[in-house]
């Protein structure tokens, strides 16, 4: 419905209004959209929103002036059914192919668009990396790493931003419903300089994982996936708090072998914000700040029936968790961090794995009504608590927050959030520029799109060179 539904046209414009403000002259980059956006309609009464085929969305920012693009994502899924002129692959988890599409190798593509290595990826997290052309948008074609790696891999890469270095990660990388997960480490380049595969306590839905200067986290939550109860008919990926939540935690320098398993009470967080390593008192402490949520949302029970709570009632809250490596407890400690929750957490990317200060999340201040999600952004100090929020409007709904710094050297939080804004009374969607110095006076910058971007999930800023 509304603006979850997909858009039909591939369209360039070059040249768009800046209807509010001016550009900042030192903005200069693209600002990368991902989500899904179905090429045909369902064959089933149970869509998901996660499986719609991936469109990637460019907003090109260059002396003051702005243009667009947008493009699907070619993958072999999308080829193939292109070609038949209707839906082959199911949008529901777990649904057979239509006749003619068997055997075609499912990519949505659909989640996050990252740059690395002089290739445009776009990910989903059951499949290899498709790479485009970072200007055209064009589909160059499933991207393995010079023929190295060809599993699952995550939607959330992380980046180090000393090194240059790509770390990720791929669930069920010895196929469906298997515990197993690989790791990777790719250079700035993009070459592939590691390899490893460990297994998870059990098998389940692992979205994103927490990479510091030092260690790599891997949380492993009860959204479970499990063969018997997927033969019997059952979800494929439910909610079963039974299985408890358990993290896994190793040094970047050490083999998988060497992973140290944490435990907690049942929840589930689709993104962290960041995390750090901390040396005091001759004790090693890794500070890790995560959106929770209380159990899985967008999935039902292990018994196939829904939650009987929604996510209006139970938003994802952020919250600090602290490991003690030089405890022998298994057990790490919660705090929370602000009492508005949210989602999409970012922060100043310059300060990936390291101690930080600033992060920024889009939040409702608004009852949250169906087909329409997030209406305010948040910019939050996490030494004070301070908080303070951009809210475009009645009827006006914002997506991921992605933060641009001044200038590279500026300090941290300095610069600009970049986000899209969807105005349900015109059916389009804004280019929307705040200064980080105040997001709650507005756009410094507003320009008009020639079309709306349904609401997706994940986007990146690439500097102009």
């Amino acid at each position: 419905m509304g603006n979850f539904a997909p858009v039909m046209a591939e369209c360039d414009a070059p040249e768009l209004i800046v209807a509010e403000g001016e550009l900042p002259a030192d903005l200069r980059g693209t600002l990368y959209r991902n989500g899904p956006n179905p090429m045909f309609p369902p064959l089933g009464t149970k869509h998901h929103w996660f499986l719609g085929e991936g469109m990637v969305h460019a907003i090109r920012v260059e002396d003051g002036k702005a243009s667009y693009r947008n493009r699907w994502v070619h993958t072999s899924q999308y080829e193939t059914q292109r070609n038949a002129g209707r839906r082959l692959i199911g949008t529901a988890f777990g649904e057979p192919a239509a006749p003619g599409g068997e055997g075609v190798r499912q990519n949505v593509a659909n989640t996050n668009v990252v740059w690395h290595g002089g290739k445009l990826l776009a990910l989903d997290e059951g499949s290899p990396p498709v790479a485009m052309d970072g200007d055209s948008l064009e589909t160059t074609g499933s991207w393995t790493f010079e023929g190295k790696y060809a599993g699952p891999m995550t939607a959330h890469p992380k980046f180090d931003p000393r090194t240059g270095e790509m770390h990720f990660f791929g669930y069920m990388a010895a196929g469906p419903a298997s515990p197993d997960i690989s790791y990777q480490v790719v250079d700035a380049s993009g070459r592939l300089t590691r390899s490893e595969m460990f297994k998870a306590p059990y098998a389940s839905m692992v979205h994103d994982f927490i990479v510091t200067d030092e260690h790599v986290i891997f949380p492993i939550f009860p959204a479970t996936i499990d063969v018997e109860r997927i033969m019997k008919g059952g979800p494929v990926i439910a909610w079963d708090p039974d299985a408890g939540t358990r993290i896994g935690i190793m040094a970047r320098n050490a083999s998988v072998d060497t992973m140290r398993w944490f435990e907690g009470d049942p929840c589930y967080v689709y993104h962290p914000m960041n995390a750090f390593t901390l040396h005091e008192g001759g004790r090693t402490k890794i500070v890790a700040d995560v959106m929770k949520y209380a159990r899985v949302p967008l999935f039902p029970n292990t018994d196939g029936t829904k939650a009987r709570i929604g996510l209006e009632d139970t938003p994802s809250m952020l919250v600090r968790w602290t490991f003690d490596l030089d405890d022998n407890s298994n057990s790490y400690t919660e705090e929370p961090l602000t009492d508005l929750g949210g989602e999409f957490p970012r922060f100043d990317e310059r300060f990936a794995g390291q101690v930080y200060n600033q992060g920024f999340y889009a939040a409702n201040l608004r009852p949250l009504t169906p087909g329409n999600p997030f209406d305010t952004l948040v910019h939050l100090d996490l030494t004070t608590g301070n908080r303070r929020v951009y809210e475009p409007g009645e009827g006006k709904y914002v997506m991921e927050p992605v933060f641009v710094p001044r200038s590279a050297a500026a300090p941290e939080g300095d610069g600009w959030l970049t986000t899209l804004v969807y105005d349900r009374s015109r059916n389009l969607s804004d280019f929307v520029v705040l200064d980080t110095d105040d997001i709650s006076k507005g756009p410094i910058a507003r320009v008009e799109l020639p079309t709306r971007v349904p609401f997706g999930f994940h986007g990146n800023w690439r500097n102009m060179a």
